[in-house]
């Protein structure tokens, strides 16, 4: 299996999010989503966030060494912290509501994403950046920013059958994340697929009684990351 280079994953993760809310219209953008209380445009702003701060962060070189790193970096983010995760779901919404239409969001996400990539795509694989308080290689930055891409496009699609799923490249990196935050000794279960585990090891799909007695003692590290 080819290595993934970064910068090409978090493109096609973005893509894959582009390919899913392009076709909506203000009806659509307001279909349920996997995130409590949002509609397909709040997560969208969501994700909007974050490609603005990937902009940010790769304009913030910082001199090393980074403190975090792809995988480490999610253990600061306590899974269940319903005050914070209310709090930024109630800010979200009403910042996705101050766009005159749904739509609103889909156009300026069409113009961030891209550059965010073409960012992602100059920045040098061997420098680090900071962002969120803490000093990452670029690579690594660009892993977090794919990892979160792909757990969202599957939430966004929960209500939208006929949506495209993400592709296989930031998949693959959103896996190697869980595998990461995983034991070493723990192995998922066989009859997960990729996107299966990606659910489950962030909380969007419970554990069954099957699940829990094949990850044994690991099944009480899930959700893996909130």
């Amino acid at each position: 299996m080819s290595p993934i280079r970064q910068h090409e994953a978090l493109a096609q993760a973005y893509d894959g999010i582009t390919a899913v809310v392009t076709p909506l219209d203000d009806a659509g953008l307001q279909r349920p989503t996997r995130c409590r209380g949002w509609v397909v445009a709040d997560l969208l702003f969501h994700v909007l966030c974050d490609a603005q701060r990937a902009l940010v962060a790769l304009a913030s070189p910082a001199p090393g060494p980074a403190d975090v790193d792809d995988v480490s970096y999610w253990r600061a983010f306590t899974p269940g912290d319903d005050d914070v995760s209310a709090g930024h779901a109630w800010w979200a919404r009403r910042s996705a509501a101050a766009f005159d239409r749904p739509t609103g969001v889909v156009r300026l996400w069409a113009d961030t994403a891209p550059a965010a990539v073409r960012a992602a795509t100059a920045a040098d694989p061997d420098g680090y950046v900071t962002t969120q308080g803490h000093v990452l290689r670029v690579p690594h930055l660009l892993a977090t920013l794919t990892t979160e891409a792909v757990i969202h496009h599957l939430d966004l699609v929960v209500d939208l059958p006929d949506a495209p799923r993400p592709a296989a490249d930031p998949t693959r990196v959103a896996v190697t994340t869980m595998d990461g935050l995983l034991s070493d000794d723990a192995v998922r279960p066989a009859g997960w697929d990729d996107h299966d585990y990606l659910l489950k090891a962030a909380g969007r799909v419970p554990l069954t009684d099957r699940d829990r007695l094949e990850l044994g003692e690991a099944a009480g590290w899930f959700p893996l990351l909130g």
